[in-house]
């Protein structure tokens, strides 16, 4: 695609769903001049006040057809088990030529539930940009969020290959880095890259709240260990990651089944006293670790970058009195 330099790669946006992910691209368009204009909608009058107080979009409107009406890039941004409604919703009121696409974790779903949805002339594109954190809300977001992370397009087999490199311009702009793949194969990759480490978090999490032996207090003030890099990722969005697991369950239990396999020969390994076999173990996902450093992916800072406070200013000492004080 050839794109003239300085010139929007898209003339309106759309965004419907402006929490973490939505307002980030809504920042990012507008710094990148990705797009001339932003419209966006929310399902709740107090997210679209807020969206108007942080000058996220140039205009704010009340419905989701309100919001595609004359956009050339509708992305849609809500978890992922209310695709299908909104495609339905929206589907009558797209323009032709329009690109719809939307940035879930989960994509055989999406495709699934949106594509019926989505009228001849109109380009229908999934994406996932593999991006984010704990928070969520329009307050959330923010312009860098994207920078030499991961956007997967999942384009339908008969989608317009002109559609898919415009929007994978798009991401690039954002800063982004873009793979192309089938659904079903980006569902086994982010299984295992994104939905079992969730499921984990949560389980861990969890468990330690339930242990009557070690009081909540407890659970709290010793958190400092990976425990608390657990509690990082069980406070994700309850709603959003339900629908994910949900969505995405037969790759999920895949994974699953694959975990226990492995747990299980850990706990034999400990069980038996085999420390060969625990050290080779931990030495092989070690270097899982440094080659995501090295491929940008997370910093190389000790404490994973984490602040520290300045040591504690200790007391000058007072001088030993003699007797000739």
């Amino acid at each position: 695609m050839t794109v003239t330099a300085g010139a929007p790669l898209f003339d309106r946006l759309a965004l419907i769903g402006v929490g973490l992910i939505g307002s980030s691209i809504a920042r990012a368009a507008r710094a990148a001049g990705a797009v001339r204009s932003i419209v966006a909608t929310s399902r709740t009058e107090a997210t679209r006040r807020r969206v108007v107080e942080l000058g996220l979009a140039d205009r704010v409107v009340e419905t989701n057809t309100a919001a595609v009406e004359g956009a050339d890039l509708v992305i849609v941004s809500i978890p992922v088990g209310q695709c299908g409604a909104v495609a339905r919703e929206i589907g009558p009121h797209v323009a032709p030529g329009a690109i719809v696409s939307d940035v879930g974790s989960v994509k055989g779903s999406v495709l699934r539930d949106m594509a019926p949805h989505i009228p001849k002339g109109v380009h229908f594109v999934p994406a996932h940009p593999v991006a984010g954190t704990e928070f969520s809300g329009p307050d959330a977001g923010f312009a860098e969020l994207f920078v030499n992370r991961w956007c997967i397009l999942t384009p339908p087999a008969d989608a317009d290959p002109a559609a898919v490199e415009r929007l994978a311009a798009f991401w690039r702009a954002l800063g982004a880095n873009v793979e192309t793949m089938t659904a079903e194969h980006h569902d086994l990759v982010l299984a295992v890259t994104s939905h079992l480490p969730h499921l984990i978090a949560y389980t861990i999490v969890g468990t330690a709240d339930e242990l009557a032996a070690v009081t909540k207090s407890e659970v709290l003030k010793f958190s400092a260990g990976g425990f608390r890099d657990f509690t990082r990722i069980a406070a994700s969005d309850p709603t959003m990651w339900r629908d994910i697991f949900l969505a995405n369950k037969e790759a999920v239990l895949e994974m699953l089944g694959t975990f226990n396999e492995d747990l299980a020969r850990l706990t034999r390994a400990i069980r038996r006293g085999d420390g060969e076999l625990l050290f080779e173990h931990f030495a092989r996902t070690r270097a899982i670790r440094r080659g995501i450093v090295q491929l940008g992916q997370d910093a190389a800072a000790p404490d994973f970058g984490r602040p520290h406070p300045a040591l504690p200013q200790a007391p000058i000492p007072r001088p030993y009195a003699t007797d000739t004080d």
